[in-house]
């Protein structure tokens, strides 16, 4: 079965802000010093689909620049548009109907464009076991993070105890009955579901047929899945960019999460360690470069005196601290920001404020 692989790259990243932006988004930043967080995304996902196969959903505002910056990496025309963004259901079913319609069924292989890792060897070790999984059993298959620490960023899945089975492949890779979906929980639950063991972070990646999810879709969001109907039957034919345009737009707003895989009854689980983070606020850049002997994570132009365990990012200015500790300052063209590190969370109150107050010039 042809495998195909779906980029989700339409957000806004506000936690990341004042370097992300509406124009260029965090998935367009090259927070590593290696490359676009989009580009290592697509190139760590080509070790297992052929580059031909992959495709993008973006927003209007993105689009262009997301063609220009994945050029020879990606075909145009797989850089699918959306007219209003309307969660991560209507994101993947656009993009499962895309395939079925153009180019037959097969397994999709979903990510977020900003996640980070380290051993890329491992990553590509159970994407295709999640892939063997997904066509052997026609599940709902979703990769897990075996847990490090006790995050409270994070949503968690708990694994039905006993119910481990080998893929069936030479990687020895196991899958897991997914019992329940947890949300982020508080300190003292983090720390019981590390403790227990049968629970892992939830990445945010899926893998399965879009027959399946579409199947999924028709069965448990109906009002999702007649617009994304609607979409399908115009697919190939002169009036398919009309369509999407008026369509879409009224596409119920509902999370992939929420509305499919807490619900669905047959989803599998695949657990790994392979250096996942997920880069949504400030406070992880420090996983992304190494810190200095203070603790500090650096980058651009610094100065830093009595500075410990600070975050201190910088464009095209010096930036100089002195005596401050736990703090993330960032500098760009426009804007300045500085927060303490436990407040990265709450960065977005920012762009929310900015918004209200009518400052769109710095979003």
């Amino acid at each position: 079965m042809n495998k195909f692989g779906v980029i989700m790259a339409g957000g806004g990243g506000t936690r990341l802000w004042p370097l992300s932006r509406k124009e260029r988004p965090k998935q367009l930043l090259n927070l590593s010093g290696k490359d676009l967080m989009i580009n290592e995304t697509l190139d760590r996902l080509s070790k297992n689909i052929p580059r031909e196969n992959m495709f993008i959903v973006t927003n209007a505002v993105q689009a262009e620049l997301m063609k220009k910056e994945t050029k020879g990496r990606m075909q145009d025309d797989h850089v699918l548009v959306e007219p209003a963004a309307r969660n991560t259901a209507a994101c993947i079913g656009y993009a499962a109907m895309e395939i079925v319609k153009k180019y037959g069924d097969g397994i999709m292989c979903i990510l977020p464009s900003d996640h980070f890792i380290k051993n890329e060897k491992e990553f590509s070790a159970i994407i295709n076991a999640a892939v063997i999984a997904a066509e052997k059993t026609d599940a709902l298959v979703t990769i897990g993070i075996k847990p490090s620490f006790p995050a409270t960023g994070y949503g968690y899945i708990r694994v039905k105890p006993g119910s481990e089975t080998a893929v069936g492949d030479e990687n020895e890779k196991n899958y897991s009955i997914v019992e329940e979906f947890v949300e982020k929980p508080d300190l003292e639950t983090a720390e019981k579901y590390v403790k227990e063991g049968c629970y892992s972070w939830n990445s945010g990646m899926f893998i399965w047929k879009a027959s399946t999810i579409l199947s999924y879709m028709s069965r448990l969001l109906p009002d999702v899945y007649a617009c994304l109907e609607k979409i399908g039957n115009a697919m190939n034919t002169p009036d398919e960019r009309k369509v999407i345009e008026e369509v879409y737009p009224v596409i119920p707003k509902i999370s992939i999460d929420y509305g499919i895989m807490e619900r669905a009854d047959h989803v599998l689980v695949i657990s790994g360690e392979f250096g996942w983070n997920d880069i949504g606020s400030l406070d992880m850049l420090s996983i992304m470069k190494d810190a200095d002997e203070n603790g500090n994570t650096a980058y651009g132009e610094q100065l830093l005196i009595d500075t410990k365990d600070c975050i201190v990012y910088g464009t095209d200015k010096l930036i100089a601290t002195v005596g401050i500790s736990d703090l993330i300052v960032v500098q760009t063209e426009d804007a300045v920001l500085v927060c303490h590190k436990d407040k990265s969370q709450d960065v977005k109150t920012i762009v929310e404020a900015l918004k209200e107050q009518e400052k769109e010039h710095y979003l």
